[in-house]
């Protein structure tokens, strides 16, 4: 009989880490179905509700690394991280699932039903926020960038950030978890807490419903992006006559957009290198090219002053001073070499405040959040991905303009040309491979909105870590059950 038992505990172990693994694996990594992640924790939850101190976490942590597996080959051939790096970021996030649920389940053993199911929410969105703080990959990892497709559960980022959507995402399994938890010897407290999780939910959804059918009237600015992967444009060109060649390439494309209307057109980053003093080349080009136009060209390129290095994005605009723009956060180990930026940058010539940042940038949420609290309407990004990450890394971008209020415009080579707006809506977007020169011309809203999360910062990251010390404040003082 005791094998019978061991058996059958084995096997639904097995299903729980086979089928929360599944759902993981497909509801994140680099093309996420968005729905699959709700659902995910809730096989390890319902064993967990049930199963031992010791199974029960260690059927999550299995769950949890088997799934996120599916970005193995990302981070460790494409972006080359090293092999113990990758060990460490994998088993890390896992550890954390793990601990969730054993949280969980012990207050629920406890009988704190409410304390459990917001416990094992907090202590992963606590984990998020902290690592944010650390990491020089900021945001990256989040839950929170499976749901970019789900709009009106998006627009929670305008008063949270990314840290209410994962909050809510996972919460939506531990009140699942617990409501069956509590069927049996409390039916009622079981439909209360289904009512209050549920309805939570119900209210973010129908604020985002709101929100997304409200009109916004104002400004608006024709942008042109133009990236192109031919073999020869994808690495960063060296300077002189190899740079000069692409940016020539460039310009004819800049040309044809501005004949077509742009206002603004938005090139890659790290095209070319270019050394100071040597610059006239590159800024006559380009500067003549404005001047000749009417329209504001943000060229990437690699700039070089006094053998300091920068990812720079340099910002031609039609009878005045060039502008620029040095990328604050840079990408080990490819940018290592090249010195970040401290400032931001604004286009001088529209009546509209139009900003400029590059790639990784937008996956911290502290620099996109001083531009809003300037009123800026559109942020111009000039990007570079790895093919693989053009939907997940691409797409980052879009949560930072719900969250502080501005629609982006992102040239990416070896990724997406995207515009969105400040509801975090695609208004077009073209594949960087999709020709020789891939362009893109959008009507872009150059609106600002502003939102709580803008006033009130990381509030709800905060409000996680004090739901988490009273969950481990709960622990220490309800005695342990002799079932636990």
């Amino acid at each position: 009989m005791a094998f019978a038992i061991d058996s059958k505990r084995v096997g639904l172990a097995l299903l729980a880490v086979a089928v929360s693994a599944l759902l993981i694996w497909f509801g994140t990594g680099m093309f996420p179905m968005w729905p699959l992640l709700w659902f995910a924790p809730l096989p390890v939850l319902l064993f967990a509700n049930r199963g031992s101190r010791l199974g029960s976490p260690l059927v999550a942590f299995c769950a949890w690394l088997t799934g996120n597996l599916n970005l193995w080959h990302y981070l460790h051939s494409t972006i080359e991280v090293p092999l113990l790096a990758c060990a460490a970021i994998f088993a890390a996030p896992a550890l954390v699932f793990a601990m969730a649920v054993l949280l969980y389940r012990a207050l629920l053993r406890r009988g704190a039903w409410s304390s459990a199911l917001l416990a094992f929410p907090a202590t992963w969105v606590s984990f998020e926020y902290l690592l944010n703080l650390t990491s020089v990959h900021g945001t990256f990892g989040s839950l929170s960038y499976s749901q970019l497709n789900f709009l009106p559960f998006l627009q929670l980022a305008s008063i949270t950030g990314p840290w209410g959507i994962s909050f809510l995402l996972l919460l939506f399994s531990s009140t699942l978890a617990a409501a069956v938890h509590l069927r049996s010897a409390q039916p009622k407290q079981a439909m209360r807490t289904l009512g209050a999780g549920l309805g939570v939910i119900a209210l973010v959804l129908i604020f985002g419903v709101v929100r997304l059918s409200l009109p916004q009237p104002g400004p608006r600015v024709k942008v042109g992006l133009v990236a192109s992967d031919l073999p020869a444009n994808i690495d960063t060109a060296a300077d002189g006559a190899e740079t000069a060649r692409l940016f020539h390439d460039y310009a004819a494309q800049v040309g044809a957009l501005a004949a077509q209307g742009a206002q603004v057109i938005v090139l890659p980053e790290k095209l070319g290198v270019v050394v100071a003093p040597d610059t006239a080349g590159a800024d006559g080009l380009f500067q003549s090219l404005a001047d000749k136009t009417g329209a504001e060209i943000v060229v990437g390129m690699v700039f070089v002053n006094a053998h300091v290095a920068y990812n720079q994005a340099r910002v031609y605009t039609p009878r005045a001073p060039i502008e620029s723009y040095d990328k604050h956060h840079m990408l080990p180990p490819f940018e290592s070499h090249l010195k970040p930026g401290t400032t931001l940058t604004f286009l001088p010539a529209t009546q509209e405040k139009l900003g400029v940042a590059i790639c990784k940038d937008m996956d911290f949420t502290p620099l996109s959040r001083q531009y809003g609290e300037t009123g800026v309407g559109l942020i111009f990004a000039p990007a570079w991905d790895f093919t693989a990450d053009r939907v997940l890394h691409g797409h980052i971008a879009i949560m930072r303009g719900v969250e502080d209020g501005f629609s982006i415009a992102r040239s990416a080579k070896l990724g997406l040309l995207t515009v969105s707006d400040n509801r975090g809506r695609i208004l077009a977007e073209t594949q960087s491979n999709s020709a020789p020169f891939a362009t893109l011309l959008a009507d872009v809203p150059a609106v600002h909105d502003n939102t709580l999360y803008l006033l009130l910062g990381d509030w709800f990251a905060w409000l996680t870590l004090a739901i988490l010390a009273f969950a481990l404040v709960q622990l220490i003082r309800i005695p342990r059950s002799q079932a636990d």
